[in-house]
């Protein structure tokens, strides 16, 4: 739907959630044709990376990269390789082989030819990268879900596709993973993890990304949250010490990933941000704030 003569929104049903993208220029077929473009490429990264999709890269991943090496699209490749970094960086916390524990707790699905779950501890690198985007397992019992990262790196392959038309600025949304371009800053507004109906802050983004991760939330089932749904690798039970997390980073796909580790870490990921020249909000379980240094110039918490 049109909001103006300089501008446009769409939002379709993508990666598990509704992708909302919106631009601002002065020609409506440069603006409908980026719009088209960036939606594009948000479905091909669905198609590539879905878990529950069976002809994905993620499908064929689990059914094959355990037995022998498989060969996967470029941007899959490109995904995975920062999982990998990211994994190394967090000394495991971000970890895309928790799927079996996914599938326990009934947030992914099961199927009749997937392995037993595995009890004893994940295997540390159980990925293995090669050269001409080919991937090897370390066991077949490893399964990968490229759920928290993947949103992030649609978004960021979104504004890519945008900025090859003459559109001013634009943003795009991810089911809470934003990505931002233009002169403009973009005011965005954090819900209050434990009544998200209540903004707790506004966070001001220019020419950048933020992601955001809290407890569960289903408005059409209950107005309460449950538990988290990011996974603690070590423990493999939802982590339950911050309540959510907010990152922002130069790259969505970053951000979206770093929120996982903040998630876990709290206060800790201090070092991971800083290597990633990110920065985070997060809310703990008795409502504390903590911000990063330096992000408190582009805070606003609600009164």
């Amino acid at each position: 739907m049109a909001t103006g003569s300089d501008s446009i929104r769409r939002a379709r049903p993508l990666l598990g959630t509704f992708v909302e993208i919106g631009v601002t220029g002065e020609a409506a077929f440069a603006m409908e044709a980026a719009v088209d473009a960036a939606f594009e490429a948000v479905a091909n990264v669905h198609r590539l990376m879905s878990f529950h999709a069976a002809d994905s890269d993620v499908s064929r991943l689990n059914r094959q990269a355990g037995l022998r090496p498989t060969r996967v699209h470029a941007w899959t490749f490109e995904v995975l390789e920062a999982a990998v970094e990211m994994h190394r960086r967090s000394n495991g916390i971000f970890d895309i082989a928790v799927a079996p524990t996914l599938q326990t707790m009934g947030l992914l699905p099961r199927s009749a030819g997937d392995p037993p779950i595995p009890s004893g501890p994940q295997l540390p690198d159980a990925i293995e990268l090669f050269p001409g985007e080919t991937v090897r397992f370390r066991s077949p019992d490893v399964r990968i879900d490229l759920g928290g990262i993947a949103k992030g790196f649609a978004a960021d392959r979104a504004v890519e596709a945008l900025r090859r038309f003459d559109v001013q600025s634009g943003i795009v949304n991810a089911g809470g993973d934003l990505a931002v371009f233009g002169r403009d800053p973009q005011m965005i507004h954090i819900r209050d993890p434990r009544d998200p109906g209540r903004p707790i802050c506004r966070v001001e983004i220019t020419d950048g990304a933020i992601a955001s991760t809290a407890r569960r939330f289903d408005p059409f089932r209950s107005s309460e949250t449950t538990a988290s749904a990011v996974v603690d690798p070590g423990s493999r039970k939802p982590t339950d010490t911050i309540d959510a997390a907010t990152v922002r980073a130069p790259t969505c796909m970053v951000a979206d990933a770093l929120t996982k580790i903040v998630m876990i870490s709290g206060t800790d990921a201090t070092e991971v941000l800083e290597h990633y020249n990110a920065s985070a909000l997060l809310i703990s379980t008795d409502g504390d704030v903590h911000i990063t240094p330096d992000w408190h110039h582009a805070v606003h918490l609600a009164a």
